[in-house]
């Protein structure tokens, strides 16, 4: 019961290894960038999972009622913000290598620094 409780840390793990591991291992300009937005979903999660707060409810103040534990939500606020510039990066992340595909005829970066030293 105690491992399935901490199940969005597993996934925050997994997710950042495979991100971490496909950015350091991947030739391909593309797959590079989708590890990228991979790694940043990890960060994500993790994020939103540190700032649960057992028995909160939404901060709505109701009167006559007094003691209760509210929610912080600046974090799902924070992440909403950072989902926008994720993609707004991604997007221009593939349209630079969009542009180097143009220039070069791959998207292989080992392939592009050799051309790049030829010249």
């Amino acid at each position: 019961m105690k491992l399935l409780g901490l199940f969005n840390y597993w996934v925050f793990a997994v997710l950042l290894m495979i991100g971490l591991y496909a950015l350091i291992s991947k030739q391909n300009l593309v797959k590079k960038i989708m590890a990228l937005a991979i790694f940043q979903s990890a960060v994500f999660l993790f994020f939103i999972t540190m700032s649960r707060v057992d028995g909160g409810t939404a901060p709505i103040i109701q009167a006559g009622v007094s003691g209760q534990i509210f929610s912080n939500p600046l974090p799902q606020v924070l992440i909403l913000t950072a989902i926008v510039v994720g993609i707004s990066t991604t997007a221009l992340g593939l349209a630079i290598v969009v542009r180097l595909y143009e220039e070069y005829g791959t998207v292989e970066d080992n392939e592009i620094l050799a051309m790049d030293r030829e010249s």
